[in-house]
């Protein structure tokens, strides 16, 4: 059976978690794509899936294989783009990744607006609070909010957003707004857990470490948002999550001075992924996104 096909099928029977539902996606039927995973299997000597009677999932090996299965297929995609010429009209499937929040108030309404613009255009996003292998999974472009690591991958900084310190009106009226670092001891705290969890915060003037237990810790921005709305205390969170409360009225900045440097705001993608339209048309309105919004 051809390698490429068989790739394809691997790809697929990953991405569907099934045969069946691969066979679908494919255009093909389950017998055809369980003799393309077999034949797959023996070229390369090792088990690719788990199989039982209700599920199919990757081995050790297969986990491992997969991000170079969707490297290659990708490859060749873009071998075949650059044969037929550049492309004027985006089209095919564009795979984003990106914070929640972030993702839902910047990234959404500019997808929206490309898919209504462009019908040729599909779109992937998974929104997610950590960082995800993009290479490995496949994705085109990748929001990062904070420093880089060192990569082989291309970035382009589209914004900065800062930390801020934030608490309803209600509950400074009961507690008083902290006027210098040390005063946050004697406050109700929102902590957050998950994978950037620390018991301090960064400032202007350097780590704070928390005195005591945050009294309520959340794992995620909306959560900790609302409770710092509804009173509970003191929030340490990015100014594009709090802006609209701000504005609103529903929360009010604290320790100004106290706010750390900027954190850059970049789009990540594999350098062969820049001629893709699709990504250069995402790319320019996320750029203009920020600049209206003044995350610049």
């Amino acid at each position: 059976m051809d390698r490429l096909l068989t790739l394809e099928m691997f790809v697929a029977v990953a991405g569907e978690g099934g045969f069946a539902a691969a066979a679908r996606k494919l255009g093909s039927s389950p017998p055809a794509v369980t003799r393309g995973i077999a034949a797959l299997e023996a070229r390369l000597g090792t088990a690719l899936f788990h199989r039982s009677t209700r599920a199919v999932s990757l081995t050790d090996a297969g986990s491992a294989f997969l991000g170079e299965a969707r490297r290659l297929l990708g490859e060749l995609a873009d071998a075949e783009r650059a044969a037929r010429g550049v492309e004027a009209v985006p089209s095919g499937q564009l795979y984003l990744t990106a914070p929640v929040m972030f993702g839902r108030l910047h990234v959404l309404p500019v997808v929206d607006a490309l898919l209504i613009e462009h019908a040729a255009l599909g779109a992937r996003m998974m929104l997610i609070d950590r960082n995800v292998r993009i290479v490995e999974e496949g994705i085109d472009v990748a929001v990062r909010i904070g420093p880089l690591a060192d990569s082989g991958l291309k970035a382009v900084r589209i914004g900065r957003v800062r930390q801020m310190l934030v608490a309803s009106p209600a509950y400074l009226a009961r507690r008083g707004a902290p006027g210098v670092v040390a005063e946050l001891a004697g406050h109700e705290l929102i902590g957050m857990e998950g994978p950037r969890t620390t018991n301090e915060w960064q400032l202007a003037s350097g780590r704070w470490r928390f005195e005591r237990r945050p009294r309520f810790i959340v794992n995620t921005v909306d959560a900790a948002l609302a409770a710092a709305e509804a009173g509970v205390g003191i929030a340490n969170l990015l100014s594009y999550q709090v802006a609209a409360a701000v504005d609103a009225g529903r929360l009010v900045s604290l320790l100004p001075d106290e706010q750390p440097e900027a954190l850059p705001v970049h789009l990540l993608f594999e350098p062969s992924r820049a001629a893709l339209p699709s990504v250069r048309l995402f790319i320019a309105a996320m750029k203009a996104r920020m600049r209206m919004t003044g995350l610049v």
